[in-house]
């Protein structure tokens, strides 16, 4: 068997608190030769959504092999399961609350176990607000170690999986209906529209009733402007050159985007 080497960590926990830094200490504890990459840990806190979008564009990025441990755990402590997951890049672990849901979108689950096993907890009794550094961080230290999935529980349907309730893109003969689905650090507006749905059309977007230009890069408007791109994730993308698109459209999650194919 080839262990992996590998574990990528994806938390709400931000960096001020010190959160991160203990699971890390959790990881390197059972294996300390194990690669700790971070993915992010300043997604708004609590916003699955976020987490999901994130971990999803990150994955295909990583060696094979790689453990993911995504920590957004709104119901820490309450009866959501813990679980691991294996899929054909690696394998995820966390609270079962639609976190991995983007990532089994594009890639199927193989098999996953419901976490049961405390051996592989840090402790048999784990704090019910910090399953990250009790539960997840050891679980995915070992798994990443070599122990097998199905020593981790017990083992549970992948179509029992909760998958995060997404609005879907609805397709017609001359317009996409999509939402946005993330929104970054710079205020870009990330979409659920495939860039493949659009591309080799003559294609426009309206938003909030709002015409917007279509181009390659930000800077082919002028500053300030909206333009509307394929964003380097593959998802259609509205943003502002040198600004804040949800700042100048006032425009938040889950609020539709319309596309126009010519």
């Amino acid at each position: 068997m080839t262990y992996a080497t590998v574990i990528a960590l994806l938390t709400d926990f931000g960096l001020q608190d010190g959160y991160v830094g203990i699971i890390k200490g959790v990881i390197h504890c059972i294996n300390p030769y194990l690669t700790v990459i971070d993915i992010a840990h300043e997604i708004d806190p609590q916003n699955i959504a976020a987490g999901r979008f994130c971990l999803m564009n990150a994955y295909p990025f990583f060696p094979n092999g790689t453990v993911y441990v995504a920590v957004i755990d709104p119901g820490v402590g309450s009866r959501r399961r813990g679980v691991a997951i294996q899929f054909p890049q690696g394998y995820l672990v966390g609270p079962d609350n639609g976190l991995f849901g983007g990532v089994l979108s594009l890639s199927e689950a193989i098999a996953a176990v419901e976490l049961t096993n405390p051996n592989y907890w840090r402790v048999g009794d784990p704090s019910s607000t910090f399953h990250g550094r009790d539960i997840f961080a050891s679980v995915g230290a070992h798994l990443a170690s070599g122990i097998s999935l199905n020593a981790l529980g017990t083992s549970i349907s992948p179509d029992s999986l909760i998958k995060f309730p997404l609005k879907e893109v609805i397709i017609t003969a001359n317009h996409v209906h999509g939402y946005i689905q993330y929104i970054d650090r710079f205020g870009n507006l990330i979409t659920n529209i495939l860039g493949e749905l659009v591309r080799g059309h003559n294609w426009s977007v309206e938003i909030a009733k709002l015409p917007i230009k279509t181009a390659l890069t930000y800077n082919e408007v002028s500053r300030e402007e909206l333009v509307s791109f394929i964003g380097s994730h593959g998802w259609v993308e509205i943003a502002v050159n040198g600004g804040s698109a949800q700042q100048k459209l006032q425009v938040n999650w889950g609020d539709q985007i319309n596309i126009f194919l010519g």
